[in-house]
């Protein structure tokens, strides 16, 4: 069976065990939906926003990409951070990112020339790397890449709560880093 076909079939049988084991679960995800966590994580398929939190459907609003990255000028980046802020009126962003980052790793290395649009994502990470230039190019390039990973989580989070979204609410929404 050819991956998407399993992932189909592993789907609808979830979906069955879930109704048979919480009866009126997706009636009540059918009525809207109520995070109180905005979710910004990285894209690797190892870092799975519910499955590392133990979260539930409806539990986490998720914005995942490259490197866990908040980009005020995205409308991407923005129109998520706007909506749960906004709309669904969350009490937390949670940027988190991860030791083994592809993304901080090749933030270290020269821009790839085949990868253009990955290389404009990581453009500002790249920019963090050079400010940190003196520290990381001590570490061995694997220690370098993690403490990359936690100091670009530190830079999220300061983009975030800089971000006029975040300010402007009343009270603002908590905004946490973890790797």
């Amino acid at each position: 069976m050819n991956r998407p076909k399993s992932m189909l079939v592993a789907n609808i049988a979830w979906a069955r065990e879930t109704r048979e084991r919480t009866p009126g679960f997706f009636d009540a995800l059918a009525r809207g939906q109520n995070p109180r966590v905005l979710w910004i994580g990285c894209s690797d398929s190892r870092v799975p926003a519910e499955t590392i939190t133990h979260s539930a459907p409806g539990d986490l609003f998720v914005h995942r990409n490259i490197a866990n990255l908040f980009h005020p000028d995205d409308d991407n980046s923005a129109s998520v951070l706007e909506y749960a802020v906004r709309v669904l009126d969350v009490d937390h962003v949670i940027v988190c990112g991860h030791h083994g980052c592809g993304g901080v790793r090749a933030s270290l290395l020269p821009p790839p020339t085949d990868l253009p649009h990955v290389s404009r994502r990581i453009a500002p990470l790249c920019a963090l790397a050079r400010r940190h230039h003196d520290t990381l190019a001590g570490l061995d390039p694997a220690a370098a890449a993690d403490h990359l990973a936690e100091l670009n989580v530190l830079e999220q989070v300061r983009l975030l709560r800089a971000s006029p979204i975040v300010r402007d609410r009343e009270p603002p929404p908590l905004v946490h880093g973890w790797i």
